[in-house]
């Protein structure tokens, strides 16, 4: 018995000194994530200002980049980045091949399907990019010859027949200068009615008779609101933004040749809407062949679109001042991801922080 209690004593003492093999007491490695030793993979693209490589060192930037180094910092995440194309970076936070998509994602009930998303960090749309034509003197002809300016026209010319009628009636049997036949009274009448107007005021034809001059009157103090209305219209036909107008919202996209990136947001959408488009694989390659002549319009994330003309293409492509859709962007996570409550948590205290607009101003400017 005096025997086995030294035994049964240092049976007992044994594990507890005891450790994992190649550590020194009983602290856990140090990993990215619970049960994890090797870095987390961040997929990523080019999306600037949301996701681009600095020409200078090729670190990743961006909105979305610096959204997610704030998060990854707070908890504790080790990562690396993965730059993928569009389809294939979808594919891969499907399959769970990586551990996070940052970018300039869209949340959309399809991709929710496939995987998960966070909360949205930023709200914008879709919008239009155009080419850039310079006024002339053939452009503003051509906008002269528009339905829209031709109906002006007509509705003045209409109302300057009314009043000529009207001073007619008024002063056909008092007053010599408006003859009593209809045409050369009428004529007559047309006439004082455009002079009045124009406030020329010839002074070859003037009424005599009280309801003639009452209605000269009236017609005098009318006509300033009108002429200055035809000559808001005359204006608006000879702006730039008139000339490139040709595209006012979605339907006028039925009858142009329009580009969008394969598989995104925008391709979906004017597939949905019936629109028929060509797709790229480039954004930079449609702007291009936009400015080129080769297409009417591109379609695309609004925000994406500004900086990449701003960049590239500022005197020959603008951006349209509308959006077509809304748009919400998330970090895109394989589904049942063990990261997506702690991602939420701190992506909401970073957009909710004072220093969220202040991110954003510097990649989007001040009207963003």
């Amino acid at each position: 018995m005096k025997r086995l209690l030294p035994l049964l004593l240092l049976c007992w003492i044994a594990p507890l000194g005891a450790g994992p093999p190649g550590a020194g007491g009983s602290a856990p490695p140090a990993t990215s994530q619970p049960g994890s030793t090797d870095a987390m993979v961040i997929a990523t693209r080019q999306a600037p200002p949301f996701a681009y490589q600095d020409a200078a060192d090729g670190r990743w930037t961006g909105i979305a980049i610096e959204l997610w180094e704030r998060i990854a910092a707070q908890n504790g995440y080790d990562y690396q980045y993965r730059e993928l194309g569009l389809t294939e970076l979808l594919d891969a936070v499907a399959a769970g091949r990586v551990d996070a998509a940052v970018a300039a994602l869209t949340i959309t009930g399809e991709r929710e399907r496939r995987f998960d998303f966070s909360h949205g960090f930023h709200t914008t749309g879709l919008a239009i990019a155009v080419p850039v034509r310079n006024a002339n003197l053939l452009s503003a002809l051509g906008r002269f010859m528009s339905p829209q300016f031709l109906g002006i026209v007509a509705a003045l010319l209409a109302l300057l027949i009314v009043i000529g009628v009207l001073i007619w009636l008024a002063e056909r049997r008092a007053n010599a200068q408006f003859r009593r036949e209809p045409l050369a009274g009428i004529s007559s009448g047309l006439w004082w009615s455009a002079v009045t107007l124009t406030t020329v005021g010839y002074g070859d034809k003037a009424p005599v008779t009280v309801l003639g001059r009452v209605l000269a009157m009236v017609w005098m103090f009318a006509g300033l609101i009108v002429i200055s209305a035809f000559t808001a219209a005359i204006t608006t036909a000879l702006t730039v933004n008139e000339l490139d107008g040709a595209i006012d919202g979605i339907e006028d996209l039925r009858f142009k040749r329009v580009l969008a990136l394969a598989d995104s947001t925008s391709d979906r959408f004017l597939a949905a809407e019936g629109i028929r488009h060509r797709t790229v694989g480039d954004l930079t390659e449609a702007l291009r062949k936009l400015a080129d002549g080769q297409a009417d319009a591109v379609v695309h994330d609004a925000p994406i679109l500004r900086y990449e003309l701003s960049e590239a293409f500022a005197q020959r492509l603008r951006v349209l001042p509308f959006t077509l859709t809304r748009q919400v962007y998330g970090i895109a996570l394989p589904a049942g991801s063990p990261i997506r409550e702690p991602v939420n948590v701190a992506l909401l205290g970073v957009i909710g922080s004072s220093e969220w607009p202040g991110i954003l101003g510097d990649y989007l400017g001040t009207d963003y």
